[in-house]
């Protein structure tokens, strides 16, 4: 954080409205790399410089890369030119190429006032993904705020968002006409990233699960097979990449049975290891998270710049983010396991993986 205020600055929104002359125009997407750009301050710095320009269309932030997409006509040389001015170190990367383009008739605002981290994001995303009227959603955590832009009145959307329980109420709705860019054919670069995750999962599974037997280690069995519902859950995305949201809906749900399944297996076991005692070893509870947490750190880092594609990319970020906590809580068991000669730090860390799995699996699963 470079310290600055991430709560106070106004929102600025670039200008979407085309005329109807404009639609068929070719928009790009150019990349652009900025390297101080780290909370929401030096968003809205950069929002308002763009505003200026026409040519500008749409923007998409990606904070963790500290990346930013610009969708815009033209060149790319005043663009730059205003976010070199800005002082935040930004750099052209590359042209991504031109937009596809879909048009909206309305945008609602929701005011979600318990929408305060990505796990509720996530759960609006998938509630939202089978109504095929939404063009495209824009999420403020910060205001707790929810723009939707769609097509006919907004009576299913608001249902939708009343039966998660967050408090959402509508706003206001007004009449526009924008266009919402989706970048076009980032599919070969999703099923690049999930079969690279797959993999590593997989792996990750096998060495974990045979470890944790030989370790006498519920913390590491637990882990490993999350690992295992991982990598089904990446395998799910990999099949519904470039298909209609209801079928990544229907993934999601799959990923999100299979993972309470594994929760009461490991549960049972854990259980079983209270009552009849176990004796696991900390020293390799220690060495074989180092490696997982190692895995689970690159997952995170390769899904962090898809995180935004689609709500089966979304939840494959959340599982990542989530294991590499797990990791290091493994870890903190084996360190208490190898000085106490206790199992009830491996016991304790393999109830709450069970919790987690459940908490996650019981998110996805009261989505209607």
């Amino acid at each position: 954080m470079s310290g600055c205020n991430c709560q106070s600055s106004p929102t600025v929104t670039v200008k979407t409205t085309l005329s109807p002359s404009d639609e068929n125009s070719s928009t790009q997407i150019s990349l652009y790399q900025i390297h101080q750009m780290d909370c929401a301050a030096e968003e809205q710095l950069i929002r308002i410089k763009l505003s200026r320009l026409d040519q500008v269309q749409h923007l998409e932030f990606d904070f963790p890369q500290r990346k930013l997409k610009v969708f815009h006509d033209g060149d790319t040389a005043e663009i730059t030119a205003q976010l070199e001015s800005l002082g935040l170190d930004a750099k052209f990367i590359q042209q991504l190429g031109p937009a596809l383009q879909s048009t909206a008739a309305f945008s609602s605002r929701y005011h979600i006032p318990q929408m305060d981290c990505y796990a509720e994001e996530q759960m609006v995303r998938l509630a939202l993904a089978p109504i095929q009227t939404i063009h495209h959603l824009e999420f403020d955590l910060l205001q707790r705020t929810l723009d939707i832009q769609h097509n006919g009145d907004a009576t299913l959307i608001t249902t939708t968002l009343e039966k998660l329980a967050l408090g959402a109420t509508l706003e206001s709705t007004q009449s526009i006409h924008v266009t919402t860019h989706v970048p076009a054919s980032h599919q070969q670069q999703q099923r690049k990233v999930l079969l690279t995750l797959l993999a590593i999962n997989a792996i990750l599974f096998f060495i974990e699960f045979i470890t944790g037997i030989l370790a006498a280690s519920s913390g590491l069995i637990a882990d490993s097979l999350d690992m295992f519902a991982d990598a089904a859950v990446y395998g799910i995305a990999l099949y519904v990449v470039g298909k209609a949201s209801k079928y990544q809906l229907r993934a999601a749900h799959i990923s999100g049975w299979l993972q309470l399944v594994l929760a009461l297996s490991v549960a049972l076991d854990v259980v079983r290891r209270f009552l009849f005692g176990s004796e696991p070893d900390g020293s390799l509870m220690m060495i074989i998270s180092l490696v997982a947490l190692f895995g689970n750190a690159v997952c995170l880092y390769l899904i962090s710049g898809h995180k935004e594609d689609g709500v089966h990319m979304k939840a494959s970020w959340i599982f990542s983010s989530t294991d590499v906590m797990v990791n290091i809580g493994v870890i903190m068991a084996g360190v208490l396991v190898y000085f106490t000669h206790s199992a009830y730090p491996d016991l304790i860390i393999g109830s709450i993986i069970i919790l987690l799995v459940l908490n996650g699996a019981g998110k996805i699963l009261a989505l209607k």
